[in-house]
C-alpha cells in the first residue's frame, strides 16, 4: 500500500450522499467533494442548486471539476480492496443450499455473515466491512443472515417492521403505530419476541404433555387390543370346548336314537316272523285236515266214515291279532328333549362363565339423595331405598324427581363397562335400569329409550316387562331375587341378569349413548305394606 493510503482512512473518502467511497469524484465551487452522479441527481431533484454539505446556494448550475487527488487515492483504495476481496474470497466459503448468499458478490456467491435491515441486503465478510468501519453505516441494524428481507419491511409504508402490536398480534412500522394502529398497545420487537418466546416455551411444554398423553393413550389402546386378543383366544377355546361337547352329545344322542329305532324295528320284525311261522304251521295242519276230509267224503262205508271222522283240531282266532308298527316319533321326541336338557346345561355353564366375567366390571354404586322422590326413604350408607308413604319437606332442586318414586345413583358413567347388583327379594313391584343425565325429572315420566331410560320392571308380583318402547313381556323360569345390571357404553348394550340362576333376563342392544349414564332405581309405592321390602344395592359376589 502507498504511503498516502497508510496515512489516510477509507472513511475520509466517503460521499455524504451515498455514504460510499467516491465514484468519479468531483469538486463544487465551494470546495466540497461528491460522486459526480450523486451531486447531479441531487441537483436534478431540487429547484435550487444547493451544496448538501455547507448549504451554499448557486443561482446557476455550477461547473464540476474532477478532483484528481481524490480520484487517485480512491482508485488505490479500490485496487487494494479488490486484492483483499480476492484473497479473502478464496478463504471464505461459497454459500451452500439452505445458506443465505451475499447479495453483493458477483460470480460465486459467498456465505453471508450478516443481513442489514436498513439496506435490506445480506453481506459476506468482505462486503460487510463498510458496515463495521464507516461511522454512518455503523448505525444500521445488523442481524444474523436471513432470506427475504423484503418481508421485514412494511408493505404499506416501506419502513422496517420495528414494533409489535399486541392488540392485533402483528408486526408494524413506526408509521403504522402513528396512523393505522394509533389506539393500540405496542412493544418493541425484542420485547414482543421475548414474550412470544416465553409463550412458545409454555406451548411447547403443553404440546409435549399432549404428546405424552397420546403416547399413553396409544399404549392403552395397544393394551386393550392385547386384552381383546386374550379374550378372543379364551372365548374361542371355551367355544370350541363347548361346541365339541355339544357335537359329541348330539352324535351320541343320534346314535342312541338310531339304535333305539333299529332295536324296535328288529323287535317288530321278530314278532312278525313268529306270527308268520305260527300261521304257516296252522295252514299246514289245516291242509292236512282238508285232505283227510276230502278222502272221507268220498267213502261210501258208513261205519268207516263215522269211525274215522275226527273233531277239527282247535285253531287260533287271528281276527284280533295284528302287527302294530312302533311309534318312532316318541323316541325322537324323547331324544330331542334329552338334547335340549344337555344344551340347557351347557347354556347355563356359558351364562355362569359370562356372568363371572361381567362381574369383573363391578362398580361401587350409592344412591343420590338429591335426586330422590320426597316419599322415598334412603339408608345412611346410600345402599337401600323403600317407599315411606310420607312426603318429606325437601328442596325441589332441578335434579329431584317430583312425581314418580324414583332415585338415581350418585355415580355417572361416560365410557367403558360397568356392572352392579340389586336385591329385589320380597317385592311385588320394582323398576331398575339406566337413565341419561338429561332426562325429564318433573311430572309424569315415560320409561323408554327414546326418553333416556333403559329399564325393566315387575308388576303384580309376576308380570315382568322390558320397557323398550313398546314394552316386551318377559317369560322367566324363576322369579329373580337379585338382578345384575351390565352396561357396555361403546357397544351400546344394557343387559339384565338373574344373578342366582345365572340367566339372562333381557338386553337392550344397538343403543346410542352420548350423555352421562346414571343407575336408576324405583322401589315403587308401598301398597299398604305388600311392597314394603327395600331395593338393596349388593356387594358383587357376596350375599345379603
Amino acid at each position: 500500500m502507498s504511503a498516502a493510503s497508510c496515512l489516510l482512512s477509507e472513511d475520509q473518502f466517503l460521499c455524504c450522499i451515498c455514504l460510499d467511497v467516491f465514484t468519479d469524484p468531483v469538486t463544487t465551487p465551494c470546495g466540497h467533494n461528491f460522486c459526480r452522479n450523486c451531486i447531479n441527481e441531487h441537483w436534478n431533484s431540487n429547484v435550487q442548486y444547493l451544496c448538501p454539505m455547507c448549504k451554499k446556494v448557486f443561482y446557476t448550475r455550477p461547473e464540476l471539476h474532477v478532483n484528481t487527488f481524490i480520484y487517485e487515492v480512491v482508485s488505490q483504495f479500490r485496487q487494494e480492496a479488490q486484492q483483499e476481496a480476492s484473497s479473502s474470497s478464496s478463504e471464505q466459503q461459497a454459500a451452500k443450499p439452505g445458506e443465505v448468499p451475499c447479495d453483493v458478490c458477483t460470480g460465486t456467491k459467498l456465505k453471508a455473515l450478516k443481513s442489514c435491515l436498513v439496506c435490506l441486503a445480506s453481506y459476506c465478510e468482505t462486503h460487510l466491512e463498510p458496515h463495521l468501519t464507516a461511522s454512518r453505516l455503523k448505525r444500521h441494524q445488523l442481524m444474523d443472515p436471513v432470506e427475504n428481507l423484503e418481508d421485514r419491511m412494511c408493505m404499506k409504508h416501506d419502513k422496517p417492521l420495528k414494533l409489535f402490536c399486541k392488540t392485533d398480534q402483528t408486526c408494524v412500522c413506526v408509521l403504522c403505530s402513528a396512523l393505522d394502529h394509533k389506539t393500540h398497545e405496542f412493544v418493541p420487537l425484542k420485547e414482543g419476541y421475548e414474550g412470544k418466546k416465553a409463550e412458545l416455551g409454555k406451548t411447547e411444554a403443553e404440546i409435549q404433555q399432549m404428546i405424552q398423553k397420546r403416547r399413553l393413550k396409544i399404549q392403552e389402546i395397544k393394551h386393550s387390543v392385547d386384552l381383546s386378543k386374550e379374550d378372543a383366544d379364551r372365548e374361542k377355546a371355551e367355544g370350541l370346548q363347548v361346541f365339541t361337547a355339544l357335537m359329541k352329545s348330539v352324535d351320541r344322542s343320534l346314535n342312541e336314537l338310531i339304535e333305539t329305532i333299529e332295536e324296535k324295528q328288529r323287535t317288530t320284525e321278530k314278532q312278525a316272523e313268529n306270527f308268520i311261522k305260527e300261521l304257516e304251521q296252522e295252514i299246514s295242519e289245516l291242509n292236512k285236515r282238508s285232505s283227510e276230509v276230502k278222502q272221507l267224503s268220498l267213502s261210501e262205508d258208513h261205519l268207516h266214515l263215522l269211525q274215522n271222522l275226527k273233531a277239527a283240531p282247535p285253531t287260533k282266532d287271528w281276527t284280533e291279532v295284528s302287527l302294530c308298527p312302533p311309534s318312532y316319533w316318541k323316541t325322537v321326541k324323547r331324544a330331542v328333549t334329552q338334547l335340549e336338557e344337555t344344551l340347557s346345561k351347557e347354556m347355563k355353564k356359558l351364562l355362569e362363565a359370562e356372568l363371572k366375567r361381567i362381574q369383573q366390571y363391578a362398580v361401587d354404586v350409592t344412591l343420590d339423595p338429591d335426586t330422590a322422590y320426597p316419599e322415598l326413604v334412603l339408608s345412611d350408607d346410600g345402599k337401600r331405598v323403600n317407599h315411606g308413604d310420607v312426603e318429606k319437606n325437601l328442596p325441589d332442586n332441578p335434579k329431584r324427581f317430583s312425581y314418580c318414586a324414583n332415585v338415581l345413583g350418585k355415580q355417572s358413567f361416560l365410557s367403558g363397562r360397568f356392572y352392579f347388583e340389586v336385591q329385589v327379594k320380597g317385592k311385588t313391584e320394582w323398576e331398575l335400569g339406566l337413565a341419561r343425565e338429561s332426562i325429564n325429572r318433573k311430572g309424569e315420566i315415560t320409561l323408554r329409550p327414546q326418553d333416556g331410560y333403559w329399564t325393566i320392571w315387575l308388576r303384580n308380583g309376576y308380570e315382568y316387562k322390558a320397557l323398550a318402547g313398546p314394552s316386551v313381556s318377559l317369560s322367566l323360569k324363576s322369579q329373580p331375587q337379585k338382578v345384575g345390571v351390565f352396561v357396555d357404553y361403546e357397544e351400546g348394550l344394557v343387559s339384565f341378569y338373574d344373578v342366582d340362576a345365572a340367566a339372562l333376563i333381557y338386553s337392550f342392544t344397538g343403543c346410542s349413548f352420548t350423555d352421562k349414564l346414571y343407575p336408576y332405581f324405583s322401589p315403587c309405592p308401598n301398597d299398604g305394606g305388600k311392597n314394603s321390602a327395600p331395593l338393596i344395592i349388593c356387594p358383587v359376589n357376596q350375599t345379603e
